[in-house]
């Protein structure tokens, strides 16, 4: 194929202003978790607002993880997932020894419904694990009404959903258990690995504080401002290594700092996208309220009339150069998560149908107007027949 600039499916947006700083942190003699690292959750806590604590993990899987132990999940307890979701959602109540209890997702937003949340509700649910599927968010108001009818903890899994509002203020500033964000390379803002778990419970911060560092009561940065005690301390529980390094907070910083404009331009393409694609055989994706989506992904569904199926259509842009992905194969086709709960695809008709027709476009902000032009008129060029 000629005539198509090609473009990759994510191209990370970083500057000099970022490299500047993992230049002087290299220069500080101090890489692991340090003054940058708190300053990065600080500053992340001030973002966010409502006086949340913000605490720096080496992944969101990690951030998942360290709330769900701080929460006391464990064996004998459930927790709710939704099955349009990737692994790392659910896995996090398995390494705690609790079952997970998977839910199809809304034929729309493609999140988890209060409606669906209420439904699975059992004797032993102890928390649910609602996705902002994309960086949309989903309906927190009602999860959270369903949550407290039943005492049930919410974990927001945020992986996606930076900077996302709903009702107008932030996702992790509404009261939930926590919040976890995750700074994967190709997330809204990126550490390379990483992650933040944010929360307004002092003592589920305390814990998770204690937990990410191997259940020791001081970090290493502490014992080294304090030299004279440097070596004492102690151990409290038996605790994971998930602390982020000054290295990757250093990014997380700069990164931060533009948040708001990097929404900005992904929203700006993903409206480009609307319309260039509104004529065309697929399901495109929903805005949501007013800063109600983070644009992490564009994904589309084919719809039945297309002329080419999704494994075709991702071809048809792979031979015009044009990088794309599929988010998510549903957990319940997964062999571990279908034989250990013995599911069934026609249980979740939602994700079924999405796992057939999900296809996800580029969507970055470093995105020239040339690359999302490419991306258009390869699109439609696949869609016409001639794909």
């Amino acid at each position: 194929m000629s005539g198509f600039v090609p473009v990759p499916f994510f191209r990370p947006s970083i500057g000099e202003e970022e490299i500047d700083e993992v230049v002087a942190t290299l220069r500080s003699g101090w890489l692991t978790t340090g003054e940058r690292a708190r300053r990065f959750e600080a500053a992340f806590s001030d973002y966010i607002g409502s006086g949340v604590e913000a605490i720096a993990v080496n992944s969101a899987t990690a951030g998942l993880h360290l709330a769900l132990e701080a929460l006391g999940i464990g064996p004998g307890d459930e927790v709710i997932v939704p099955d349009l979701t990737f692994t790392a959602t659910a896995e996090v109540v398995r390494y705690l020894g609790a079952e997970v209890r998977l839910v199809d997702v809304d034929p729309v937003t493609l999140c988890l419904t209060p409606e669906a949340f209420a439904a699975a509700v059992g004797p032993r649910t102890r928390a649910v694990i609602p996705v902002h599927y994309g960086g949309l968010a989903c309906d927190l108001d009602g999860i959270a009404a369903v949550a407290a009818q039943y005492g049930i903890d919410v974990v927001e899994d945020a992986a996606h959903a930076l900077p996302t509002r709903w009702r107008g203020r932030l996702i992790g500033s509404h009261g939930t258990a926590a919040s976890v964000f995750s700074f994967y390379a190709n997330k809204t803002i990126t550490t390379g690995e990483g992650g933040m778990l944010v929360t307004p419970r002092r003592e589920l911060a305390a814990r998770a504080k204690v937990m990410r560092l191997h259940g020791i009561d001081r970090d290493a940065f502490d014992r080294y401002r304090h030299p004279g005690h440097g070596w004492r301390y102690d151990i409290v529980a038996p605790g994971f290594k998930y602390n982020l390094s000054d290295l990757a907070a250093a990014v997380g910083l700069r990164q931060l700092a533009k948040a708001d404009a990097l929404r900005d331009r992904r929203e700006a393409i993903a409206g480009t996208y609307l319309e260039a694609f509104a004529d065309l055989p697929l399901r495109l994706p929903v805005r949501g309220e007013q800063g109600g989506h983070a644009w992490h992904l564009f994904a589309v569904r084919l719809d039945p009339s297309a002329p080419i199926d999704r494994d075709g259509f991702i071809a048809a842009l792979a031979e015009r150069g044009i990088g794309s992905s599929m988010h998510y194969a549903p957990l319940h086709r997964m062999t571990y998560w279908r034989e250990r709960y013995g599911l069934a695809a026609e249980d979740y008709p939602v994700s079924e149908e999405a796992f057939r027709s999900l296809v996800t476009l580029p969507l970055f902000p470093d995105m020239r107007d040339e690359e999302i032009q490419s991306v258009i008129a390869a699109v439609r060029e696949a869609l016409d027949g001639r794909g």
